[in-house]
């Protein structure tokens, strides 16, 4: 049997000498996964990463030969695609909001509908300085990370139940020389009360919103890799971290400060009624670039 894994081994690195070669066994191997663009998006980031070349160059040149160790690279890595595991795991990064992240199977994947809520909340804001944000549930630190980036002065805290998602957002932070204030917390458990927190002018969170219903619409890529702490709530309380979230906001707000989720599709009607219910004013639910409801806006009066 392992003679047998070998000889497949070595002819499947004789079949990819070319940029071209390596392409055609990807769609080859990948297409019971993937659509054929999708194949072709994740073979161009990994040989990209592998050969240095732009992927202008690489449709440019596909004739651009592989020696061994590139092609056994390659071969190691369509082996682990084909076990479902994203792309993004496997070269330990993610593109977000213009910038590189350090990822693993400790944190989500950013995701694009997230980029367009961080822009909401730069466009919101502007370039005021001495603004206090905090982030509910970083992950990987995408968001704190991307607003700090793009804003002026302001003092940024992001926190997560999980310590090893905050190792990777504490590395992610240093990567870029950015002063955040992390800290481990559980916000459906109330420990943040105990904590000296300031008052914010913005608290955003994307937090845990895929039900059992949505769960089976899911690639199993995402099923079998993400951390489901930070995917899922019960199909019966699909609205527990953002009353959570919310409750804690109506403490921790400036007068006129503002809320930031991500939603579910599903639910953005109760989500703006539970917002309204608590006090919130000037609620706002906003469409993805996919028209679906995935954002909110919400303004505390104080």
């Amino acid at each position: 049997m392992e003679i047998h894994r070998t000889k497949v081994a070595f002819m499947f690195i004789c079949c990819m000498k070319t940029v071209k070669d390596a392409f055609d066994v990807f769609k080859n191997k990948l297409a019971p996964l993937y659509e054929v663009t999708e194949i072709e998006s994740i073979a161009s980031l990994l040989i990209e990463e592998l050969t240095g070349l732009s992927r202008t160059q690489l449709k440019a040149f596909p004739e651009r030969g592989l020696n061994v160790v590139q092609s056994e690279r390659l071969l190691t890595q369509l082996s682990c695609l084909k076990t479902g595991m994203p792309v993004q795991y496997i070269l330990e990064s993610a593109h977000f909001y213009g910038s590189d992240f350090k990822v693993n199977p400790s944190v989500l994947i950013p995701r694009p509908e997230t980029e367009e809520l961080v822009d909401w909340i730069l466009k919101t804001i502007g370039h005021q300085p001495y603004q206090k944000i905090l982030d509910i549930g970083t992950g990987s630190g995408c968001i704190p990370i991307s607003l700090k980036l793009n804003t002026i002065d302001n003092e940024i805290f992001a926190l997560d139940i999980s310590p090893k998602a905050l190792e990777v957002a504490v590395a992610n932070a240093k990567l870029n020389n950015l002063d955040i204030s992390f800290f481990e917390a559980d916000i459906l458990n109330h420990d943040l009360t105990a904590r000296s927190l300031p008052e914010f002018n913005v608290i955003v969170s994307n937090p845990p919103y895929v039900t059992e219903t949505d769960k089976q619409q899911m690639h199993q890529n995402v099923l079998d890799f993400e951390p489901h702490s930070a995917l899922f709530v019960p199909q019966s309380n699909p609205l527990l971290f953002y009353v959570a979230i919310a409750n804690f906001a109506v403490t921790h707000l400036v007068q006129n400060g503002y809320l930031f989720f991500e939603i579910n599709e599903s639910y953005g009607p109760e989500t703006v009624d539970m917002l309204a219910a608590k006090g919130f004013a000037d609620i706002e639910l906003r469409k993805d670039l996919a028209g679906k409801d995935r954002m909110i806006r919400a303004v505390w009066p104080g």
